[in-house]
């Protein structure tokens, strides 16, 4: 049935425009209940013995919430329709029977309301239930709303239906009474555990921030908490390109209760109130103040020149709540159901939640929800949603760093794993078609131990003509995930592959990525190859590019390629192929670096697991060889000419990858790093930086270029995918490179299959498809791809502190050698090179009296009692496992050289350490 209303609008000119809206009401959309004798069904969902053991409703029910609920109550429901209770939502707008207009003057909240109370009737009437029937199936209104229903009582339909309350219904479950503590609050509730005092501003209603933001008066941006200081955070206000600018909050008023990745509107402070970011590194680890925002404030002398645009919170446009794992801190009070739940990432705020089961969750780590921040509340309101498992567990804390770094984790659907190929699975002449057959090369891949995952082999061997052919063979990964199917976009949700310490996160299923896919040896595999004719001073004269079949002749690592080239009693065809990559590869990292390109340093580091345990037994920093230096100067040079090949053909939809060169006020700790040490470093460019690097050395001090490599690797900024018809700049700054992509790894990352489709296309190998075409498209993509990349580097480092954690758990105190690489007002960060380690060196504990400090932030130096320590000064520390917080767990480090009485600790005896297994077994 179609009803429609005419209405006559006056346009801007003057002139009158006639408006119809038209409403398509059903008469096809059954109850679906097994108790009805009315309707044509098919099949039904709602049976006739629906109960709940409810000590309000003791007889077969269904449930209808109203809106309020179905928003505001979604974890309650999942876990009522798991428990197969039995739930029905009356679409009111649609049926027939149900629908009704919005009177003059009622709200669209009233009229909704109304329309779920005209459904309830609806229903109950046609299941002909009635009050005196008390062992006939009923209908129950759930509401969040006391105003619902009282309408409900007031209009006389109580006779047909009941209506309950929803946190009343849910106290009623005899059987279920955790479901309680996954309620999320009422507003009274949240009015209720609130003091009467008012901690913060009134934020300001959306239009006003509108108007605001239009006239210039507010600004919109990304908040952004500290990690080492509460007290402060940034806003990230989007501009042109990749850049943007900063806002620097500071107080618990200014930041007016935003929470990290909120889109809030700042308004900015007088000039004479900006402030510079606090040196101070400060965490929220006290016993929780009773709603007081009265913080120990800092000392406000800074320098002038280092003072930032600052700004206050006015309003929140647009919360990112999620649910936050984290442990719960149970009340000291006894029998108290409010507790609060401190969160892992320490971005996030304590939140305040209702638990009947503190007990049973102590010691566990926990999935909490935010409802609400009142301005008369310290912290934020909540409910529990799940517990995870107990901490400090490995698989429990493996989960939480999952879930906080957003990974997608779960195992691959059926819908998707349909699309896998058919096993056992061939070559067919088909796929011969378009295809070079190259399995008489001599290719072999070079990869990490243990690697399965192998995206790429090469090749070179010498032409007739004297000169080289070089071949950079990628898995044809696009030949098996097809555009648009559910394992397509699976992958292209995941984005990357996670390597975690001892476990990986695919990005594809496993029968590709460590078997169809990988280009493992002494198999038949499709390829996508990347070839090259040079001469031997490395200079390309010819480039191809083609889909092929390849069988590699050895799976390598670099160690084993390494001993090949250095053996000098092998020459076999393999070894001579080594060769001949090794010495074009060291030609083309000269020519890189003379062109520019930076060589950065970060320590990485490589866990030995216990084969049993599945602990770390041994830690040590990850050693570089020629082969690593061989592998990745032909993956660059691969990504250069597949780039430069896709955007010639596709200018306007080719996905490329760029660097860009960091702010000049990004290089402040690296100039002052290097001047107190007397040495020159210029950062007018790339290559300016790069020379100056190359220089850079101190008498005496041989690890100090490394240093000053790894500082400068934190000046540079993140490199991120964009789409070549939304942006002018390409450069790849550290690169030194005009135009950059990424081809050679498309098991695990999926910009790599998205590339490979664009080439395709580009030499004739496949078809287009309209979202390859499509640069909105393209460039919505890049942004996923950017975040997944992103928190998988996260979720990476997580895991290494983790590991790292297990390593020193059983290994006492030990003094290791380390270097100073910042110096904060109240700490320094010391680096130790033989772990790969950073950590924190306080001076202020809260446990002795503080000794004499004074920072200088020009340096920066910390002096401590006629000491003064500066960037890359040679210190010793303890370093230990500090596990008094379990949620926290972190290394802990103190100073034992230079001697500082008062604060220094004295060196540890030396102890034997846990006999280590052997490795070898």
């Amino acid at each position: 049935m179609l009803k429609s209303k005419t209405f006559v609008k006056k346009t801007r000119s003057g002139g009158v425009m006639k408006i119809v809206r038209e409403h398509y009401l059903r008469d096809d959309i059954w109850c679906g209940s097994e108790a009805c004798t009315e309707c044509k069904q098919e099949s039904t969902v709602l049976q006739t013995d629906a109960c709940m053991e409810s000590s309000l409703c003791s007889y077969p029910h269904y449930l209808i919430p109203d809106t309020n609920v179905v928003l505001h109550q979604v974890i309650f429901l999942r876990v009522t329709q798991k428990k197969k209770d039995v739930l029905t939502i009356k679409t009111s707008n649609a049926l027939l029977e149900t629908f009704i207009e919005r009177e003059p003057g009622e709200s669209a909240n009233d009229r909704n309301d109304r329309a779920i109370r005209v459904a309830a009737k609806w229903y109950s009437q046609h299941l002909k239930t009635s009050e005196s029937d008390t062992d006939g199936l009923k209908v129950v209104l759930l509401t969040n709303d006391q105003g619902n229903k009282q309408k409900a009582e007031e209009s006389g339909l109580l006779y047909l239906f009941t209506c309950i309350l929803v946190e009343e219904y849910i106290k009623s479950l005899t059987a279920n009474p955790e479901l309680v503590d996954r309620l999320a609050l009422s507003n009274d509730d949240k009015n209720e555990i609130t003091s009467s005092k008012v901690l913060f501003p009134e934020h300001l209603p959306l239009s006003r921030i509108q108007a605001g933001i239009k006239s210039g008066s507010f600004v919109q941006g990304t908040f952004r908490a500290s990690r080492d200081n509460y007290l402060e955070a940034t806003v990230f206000i989007q501009g042109e390109g990749e850049d943007g600018t900063e806002i620097l909050i500071q107080g618990l008023q200014n930041l007016n209760r935003a929470v990290h990745q909120d889109v809030v509107a700042v308004q900015l402070l007088p000039r004479n109130q900006w402030v510079a970011p606090s040196s101070v590194v400060l965490q929220d680890e006290g016993a929780a103040k009773d709603d007081n925002v009265e913080e120990e404030e800092e000392e406000k002398a800074v320098n002038i020149t280092a003072r930032k645009a600052t700004g206050k919170v006015v309003g929140i446009i647009k919360r990112n709540w999620r649910p936050f794992c984290g442990m719960l801190n149970v009340s000291q009070i006894k029998e108290s159901t409010r507790h609060l739940f401190t969160p892992a990432d320490r971005r996030i705020p304590r939140i305040r939640i209702e638990t009947r089961q503190a007990s049973t969750l102590a010691g566990q780590r926990i999935m909490v929800s935010i409802d609400g921040w009142p301005k008369d509340s310290r912290y934020p309101n909540g409910h529990f949603v799940r517990s995870l498992g107990g901490a400090g567990e490995k698989d429990t804390e493996q989960e939480v760093l999952l879930l906080e770094h957003d990974v997608p984790h779960q195992a691959f659907s059926q819908a998707v794993l349909n699309f896998l190929p058919k096993m056992p699975w061939a070559i067919t002449p088909e796929d011969m078609v378009r295809r070079e057959d190259l399995r008489h090369l001599t290719v072999c891949s070079v990869d990490p131990p243990g690697c399965t995952d192998i995206d790429d082999a090469l090749h070179c061997r010498e032409l007739e003509n004297g000169n080289l052919e070089v071949g950079v063979h990628i898995a044809d990964v696009s030949h098996f995930i097809r555009p648009g199917n559910a394992l397509d976009k699976e992958a292209a949700n995941r984005g990357t592959t996670v390597y975690l310490c001892g476990k990986r996160i695919d990005m594809v299923p496993e029968l590709l990525s460590s078997n169809l896919c990988s280009l493992r040896s002494n198999v038949e595999r499709l390829a996508f190859s990347c070839i090259w004719e040079m001469n031997h001073e490395a200079e390309i004269l010819k480039t191809r590019f083609t889909k092929s079949v390849i069988n590699s002749k050895a799976s390598l690592t670099y160690a084993e390629a390494q001993m090949r080239i250095d053996d000098t009693n092998k020459n076999d065809d393999i070894t001579k192929s080594l060769r001949g990559l090794n010495k074009l590869a060291k030609i083309l990292k000269r020519q890189r670096i003379e062109k520019g390109a930076l060589t950065l340093s970060s320590l990485e580091v490589r866990f030995h697991m216990d084969s049993e345990t599945h602990d770390p037994i041994d830690l040590q920093t990850k050693e570089l060889m020629e082969t690593n230096s061989m592998v990745e100067e032909f993956m660059l040079l691969a990504n250069i000419s597949v780039a430069q090949k896709i955007y010639d053909e596709f200018q306007e939809c080719a996905l490329l990858r760029k660097h860009p060169a960091p702010p000049p006020s990004n290089y402040d700790i690296l100039l002052k790093a290097a001047k107190s040490k007397d040495v020159a470093i210029y950062t007018d460019t790339a290559k300016a930086l790069a020379d100056s690097l190359d220089v850079a050395k101190v008498d005496g001090f041989p690890y100090f270029n490394t240093l000053l490599r790894i500082l400068a690797t934190r000046c540079m900024m993140q490199a991120v995918y964009f789409c070549s018809g939304m942006d002018n700049d390409f450069h790849h700054y550290g690169l030194a490179s005009p135009i950059y992509t990424h081809f050679t790894s498309p098991i695990r990352r999926y910009a790599d299959i998205i590339v490979h489709r664009l080439l395709a296309v580009a030499i004739g190998a496949d078809s287009t498809y309209p979202d390859l075409m499509d640069k909105h498209k393209q460039s919505a993509l890049c942004n996923n791809l950017n975040y997944r990349h992103k928190m998988a580097q996260y979720a990476q480092r997580a895991s290494v502190a983790f590991h790292t954690q297990l390593f020193f758990k059983s290994r006492g105190i030990l003094n290791e050698e380390g270097f100073v690489l910042f110096v904060r007002k109240n700490a320094i960060i010391v680096l130790i090179p033989k772990f790969g380690l950073e950590g924190t060196v306080f001076f202020d504990s809260k446990d002795k009296v503080a000794p004499s400090i004074v920072f200088d932030e020009e340096g920066p130096t910390l002096t401590i009692q006629q000491h003064t320590f500066r960037i890359f000064d040679k210190v010793k520390v303890t370093i230990s496992l500090d596990a008094s917080n379990i949620q926290h767990q972190k290394i802990r480090m103190a100073l034992t050289d230079p001697v500082i009485p008062g604060v220094s600790v004295p060196v540890p005896d030396a102890e034997p350490q846990a006999k280590k297994p052997k490795l070898d077994r």
